[in-house]
Parts: C-alpha cells; structure tokens; sequence
C-alpha cells in the first residue's frame, strides 16, 4: 500500500436501478452481474444508500460532498451555461491530491461544460469523457434538429474531450466555453450514436491505462471511472446486443458488469486488490418511465420524484482490512459520505469541522458546508452504528421534499405524477406531512391501506420532531449560503429576472 494509503478505484455508473445488479435482485430478473457481485460478496452490500434524484445532483453531491442545495447543481444546465462545479468548491479530486494522490476522471462528468467547470481544474490530473447525458449528445441527429451551424455552435453538446492538468495557465478565452486555465483540451469529436456503441470502451481502456502507468510510482491513486451505461437511449454494440435474451438494458447491464470485470482484473494481474478500495454506485435512483431502456426498482416512485425510487441506489464496496467481506449494512449511507471517509482513512478523521472553518490545500483556503459522514469507524466494525442517521431530499428545484430520520420518512411535497409527467408536473405541497416507517413499509405503500390514518394520528410525534431538525441543519445556510440558485427548465426564472425588484 503506497505510503499507507490505499488506492481508490471508485466506480459511478449511470441510472442504475437498485434491482438492476443481481446481488440485490438474486436473478430474479433473469441475468446475473457477477463482477459487482464480486464485490458485494467481497466486501459490503448497502440496502439504505442515497444517490440524488437526478444525474448532475448525484455526482455533485460525490464530488463535493456537499448537498446539491448548497452548489446549485441539482440539475443538469443548458450547454454554455455559467452553472458548474464552482472554483471555491474543493472537489474529491482536490482533497485527495492534496493527500498525496493521482487523480484520474474517466467518463461521464456532467457537471457544467465551460472550460472552467473541467475535472483538470479541480484537482484531476486527467480526464477523458463526455459532459452530458447520453440522449443530448444524440439530439442534433434528430431528423428536425435545426441545420443552422450557429445554433448547433451555441446550443449543440461540445464533444468528448481530453484534458490534463498543467502548472502553465493558458489565457486563451473560448467565445463560448471560456478562458483555457491551467490545463490542455483537446476534442476528440461529437458522440454520435454509433460511437455511443462502443465509448465506454474507449474510457474504460484510459482508466486501465491510468491505473497501470500509477501503480508504478510510490504514490497511491484514485481513478473515478464513469460509464455511460445504463442512461437512455442505449446504443449497444452488435456483440452485447441480444446477450441476454431478456431486451436493452440488461444486455447493457451484462456489457457493464463486463467492464467492472477488467477493472478488478487489472487489480488482481497488478497485485494491488489487497491495496484498493473499490466502489460501485450510481447517480440517482431507476427511471422506470423509459423501460425496456430503463432501470428497475421495487420502491415507490422513480428518478426525479420525492419517492424512495428515485433515491435508494445500489452501493457495494470492497476494502480490504477493513470491511469485513459478505457484510449487509441496513444503516443509512449516501453518496456526500465519501470525502469524509477517504479523509479519515488519510489520517484526517475531522475534516468535516475543519472545513468549516477554513481549509487550506493547493495554494487556497477553502471554507464550506460538507454534508457527509466520516463512515470509517463504522465500517470497520469500531462503531456499531452509522453517524449518518438521516438524509433530507431536495428536488431538482430546489424544493425541500421530505426528510428521512432514522426509520421515519416525512413528505412535504409529493411527486403525484407518473412517468415522463412526473418531469412536467410540479410538486404537490402537504399542508400536513405524511409519514412512512421505512423498515415496516420500506415500499412507502402504507397510506393504500384502511388503517393508514389511524397508524398516521399514533405517530403525530413526528410533527414536532420534524422541523426542528430541518430548521438547525437549515441555519448553516447563514454562515454557508447556496452557491447558486438551482436552474430551471421553466420559463419562471426568465421572467423573475425581469421583473422589478422591491
């Protein structure tokens, strides 16, 4: 183990379904994923874990281990747009280079496309990957896409790129994509349909790469590969297509598991497995509405709704030494409590607190609001309880949904639409909230039954339990304001900008 510091390999794959891996679906779906079960097997299988409700919030709440609430990214911006991961934001990438690491992104990054948003400039040492979801990229193929090349120029996805950090700060300004910054970027072309097929190959070929060419230096890496497997609309090369017999997405989900097999081949061909910490996740919870290209879950609701579908996410985690192998956690994880765990196991078990008061790392002082958890102690087995025993659920609006408190979930606005609506229709706000007990009725499916309002009238406690909670976690947006305000598909933000101010 390079210094003492264990290698990270941290997989983030895209929309995938808590019932989508058959660790958690015991083939009940017909395909098996023995590679992330591997893992599973080998390590721990989370049940309660939170990703966000939608792409951008998830993989900003892992890179920042923040809230979404707080940076503004819940929700994925319009190409141009000054909405991204901000510079006094310290990201994952940052906090382990400062630890001594190198930092590799490969994949999906989704987290604003200007030149100031890269990876390269937050603390990665080098990124290959494409900046949006898949079905935008695919959008200027459309048949009624505009043919005008200034609108593809100011409204098209930039392409796949490749960039690397450098010490030289390179002034150049992009018209659209702003000043280059201390880094190089080359376009490596669009990311039509048929290189759809096969692009995850390419990120997957750079993350082996990485992880070779690293793993003979003294210092320990982390390598975050981001597939972009299972978004819509999969485009499967002829080999994977029919694999299964069962449809798209689980032959996408068997070429997936493919992928995470020769990540911990190349582990195990180094020598390093006993060295690494490895993690399988996803962003949000299944987006059931495009199924057969769509993901599967046995909870209420889907991505972008206040609903534990669109939430729980699967989490498996291998760390040798560590993790007790085979282990089940029923306690609640999310994905903001993985800069404080990786800090703690770099010696710094209080970063949390020292953050807020002002951290100082790569030259800057950063001071900020993480909202995670050092889970280390409790994976270890030293503590028998997680520290996180909540997680509050914001819409992609900005909207405070709901609040889960140990094994009681409270709903302040419900998602009452379905399928595709549940993205047009606004959330309906509770004069009173309702109640879920989570492990009596994980499936949020209590209130269909007779006896619902009387369960609700025993538990009134809630009421008055509830919103204190919220208020105290809410009064550290005073010393910690929201960096943005969250960004809107509606014409409202346009016209608020307009109007006079009192």
């Amino acid at each position: 183990m390079p210094n003492g510091k264990p290698n990270i390999l941290f997989i983030m794959a895209d929309d995938i379904g808590w019932f989508n891996v058959s660790a958690y679906n015991l083939g009940v779906m017909g395909y098996r994923t023995p590679n992330i079960d591997r893992i599973a097997r080998e390590g721990a299988q989370f049940t309660d874990f939170y990703g966000q409700q939608s792409c951008t919030a998830g993989r900003a709440a892992f890179i920042t281990g923040q809230s979404p609430i707080r940076t503004g990214l819940t929700k994925v911006g319009m190409p141009g747009a000054t909405l991204g991961l901000s510079f006094e934001d310290p990201s994952v990438g940052e906090f382990l280079k400062h630890f001594g690491y190198a930092t590799g992104q490969f994949g999906k990054n989704h987290l604003g496309d200007r030149n100031e948003h890269l990876p390269t400039v937050h603390g990665f040492d080098e990124f290959f990957g494409n900046l949006y979801h898949l079905n935008a990229e695919e959008e200027p193929y459309y048949d009624n896409y505009p043919k005008d090349p200034a609108f593809r120029k100011k409204f098209g996805p930039r392409g796949v790129l490749k960039s690397k950090a450098t010490d030289k700060d390179d002034t150049t300004v992009d018209e659209q994509f702003g000043k280059v910054g201390k880094q190089t970027i080359e376009n490596t072309g669009p990311l039509p349909k048929e290189r759809m097929e096969t692009v995850d190959e390419e990120f997957l070929g750079a993350a082996l790469d990485f992880i070779e060419r690293k793993s003979k230096d003294d210092a320990p890496w982390f390598c975050y590969f981001n597939p972009t497997r299972m978004h819509v609309f999969t485009h499967l090369k002829p080999e994977s297509k029919g694999k299964t017999g069962l449809g798209v997405y689980p032959d996408g989900m068997v070429e997936l598991d493919g992928y995470v097999g020769e990540l911990l081949k190349k582990l195990d061909d180094l020598g390093i497995a006993q060295d690494t910490v490895v993690v399988f996740t996803t962003d949000n919870g299944a987006e059931v509405c495009t199924w057969p290209d769509g993901g599967a879950t046995p909870f209420r609701g889907e991505k972008d709704t206040n609903w534990e579908g669109g939430w729980r996410v699967p989490c498996v985690m291998r760390w040798p030494g560590v993790i007790e192998p085979g282990r089940i956690v029923n306690d609640i994880g999310s994905l903001q409590d993985f800069i404080p765990t990786f800090a703690a196991a770099n010696g710094e078990p209080d970063l949390v607190e020292k953050v807020k008061k002002g951290y100082e790392m790569g030259g800057r002082t950063y001071k900020v609001h993480l909202d995670g958890f050092n889970l280390l102690p409790f994976l270890s087995g030293k503590e028998e309880k997680s520290p996180r025993q909540g997680f509050i659920y914001w819409s992609d609006d900005g909207d405070c949904m709901a609040m889960r408190i140990g094994r009681f979930k409270i709903v302040f606005a419900e998602q009452r639409a379905e399928g595709l609506q549940a993205w047009r229709e606004p959330l309906s706000a509770m004069r009173i909230p309702k109640f879920y007990d989570l492990r009596a009725d994980p499936f949020e499916r209590g209130e269909d039954s007779i006896k619902y309002n009387d369960w609700f009238m025993e538990n009134n406690h809630l009421l008055y339990g509830a919103p204190p909670l919220l208020g105290q976690w809410l009064t550290s947006f005073k010393e910690f304001p929201p960096r943005a305000k969250s960004a809107s598909f509606s014409i409202d933000q346009v016209v608020q900008s307009l109007m006079p101010k009192s």
